[in-house]
């Protein structure tokens, strides 16, 4: 999968219009980040990018200039030993400078300065993730491949999986296995600062409740303390128990996003039936007001207004981990925008990718919800990832 001239050339030329228009004025860009290099040059080396505002555009990399040279049509590339070789090409004075402040240690930064000098630091984070918002045609086809293949797995391939006895991380063990075999990409990638995170959050019975640092409304044990992922040793799946698998599914550099809860050997529990219907409809709300145009702290309201009684505590959330959205976009990182929520107030676009995820803890039971992923398109959202489905019972 090699990125086209075209595409390289169009996606710098969106950057340089949207710097352009930032009421901010600059002097330089760099681009450090691995998964914004690849967006702009189409490989992932350890290096950077440096655009000056007089057009001028450098691909400096240390390892592996070769294999950028194979993979990239951005010209020029240069091999460089350490910061001091871009001295060859760049005045010693970069002005004001845009650079990923959300990304970049200080000491990398201050790598840079033993040999530029730099008036200002603006930040360059939202201005990226704002571009790759808005999917392109040829973004949308691995997009596409990845939901209908993340639909699949949570439909056919995970129920087979789930045996009475086996520990939690038997099941990520084993889930993750299938997810290479149907063309997953290895990884899940997130933009929140050092979150680890293999495949996604996997749960028995309440341990989908416990506490975590992951920004999202379900919960993991994991291992332990210093490796608070994956899933637990010592939870075993029994009779009765809820199983909430809430995963990315990644194609090509491109995820989608689902959650599917199970009920393992019996019928599930009243309650959590009545919590799974009422997130639907939740859903269905949102689904509704998304189109182009459309404000998504608007669509948070409407859709999280007047909530069911059965919502009324622990909504998107247990006990007082409740997270402050209803859906976030989806793309090369998991985490993207737009984020549907109170205050995120810049209206949709055609060709953005927004996960829903409406859910709930229900105290004995486990994490309870849904959760689809849809592209914006002109008459309203596209599901890519099969549609909600009710709770799905394991037979024994």
């Amino acid at each position: 999968m090699t990125l086209s001239k075209q595409i390289i050339e169009d996606r710098l030329h969106q950057l340089s219009l949207a710097l352009n228009n930032s009421p901010e004025k600059y002097d330089t860009v760099i681009i450090i980040g691995r998964i914004n290099l690849y967006y702009y040059t189409g490989t992932m080396q350890d290096g950077l990018i440096v655009l000056r505002s007089n057009g001028d555009s450098f691909f400096f990399v240390r390892k592996s200039a070769d294999r950028a040279i194979i993979e990239s049509p951005f010209k020029p590339i240069y091999k460089i030993q350490s910061y001091r070789d871009m001295r060859m090409h760049l005045p010693e004075n970069l002005g004001s400078v845009y650079i990923e402040t959300e990304t970049v240690p200080i000491a990398m930064l201050d790598r840079i300065r033993k040999h530029f000098t730099m008036d200002r630091i603006l930040p360059l984070d939202r201005l990226i993730a704002l571009q790759r918002a808005v999917k392109s045609s040829y973004e949308l086809e691995f997009i596409r491949e990845s939901g209908r293949r993340h639909q699949m797995l949570m439909e056919k391939t995970v129920p087979k999986l789930l045996k009475e006895g086996m520990s939690e991380t038997d099941f990520a063990a084993e889930l993750y296995a299938e997810m290479i075999k149907s063309g997953h990409h290895g990884v899940s990638r997130f933009s929140m600062f050092q979150m680890e995170m293999i495949i996604g959050q996997l749960g028995f019975g309440e341990t989908s409740l416990y506490p975590t640092n992951f920004d999202g409304p379900g919960g993991m044990q994991g291992m332990y303390p210093v490796v608070p992922i994956i899933g637990s040793r010592d939870r075993i799946l029994k009779k009765g128990d809820s199983v909430f698998v809430d995963v990315g599914f990644g194609y090509m550099g491109y995820h989608s996003d689902k959650t599917q809860v199970y009920s393992f050997g019996s019928e599930p529990d009243e309650f959590a039936l009545q919590v799974h219907r009422a997130c639907i409809g939740v859903m269905e709300k949102a689904v509704s007001l998304i189109k182009p145009g459309a404000n998504p702290s608007d669509i948070y309201q409407a859709a999280t207004s007047d909530l069911p009684e059965v919502l009324s505590d622990h909504f998107m959330g247990y006990g007082s981990d409740s997270v402050k959205f209803l859906g976030h976009g989806v793309g090369m990182y998991i985490d993207e925008l737009p984020i549907i929520s109170a205050g995120y107030l810049r209206p949709l676009q055609e060709n953005m990718v927004i996960a829903l995820e409406p859910k709930r803890g229900v105290e004995g039971v486990g994490m309870i919800g849904v959760e689809e992923t849809f592209i914006v398109t002109k008459t309203g959202a596209e599901c890519i990832t099969g549609g909600p489905l009710p709770i799905v019972v394991i037979p024994l």
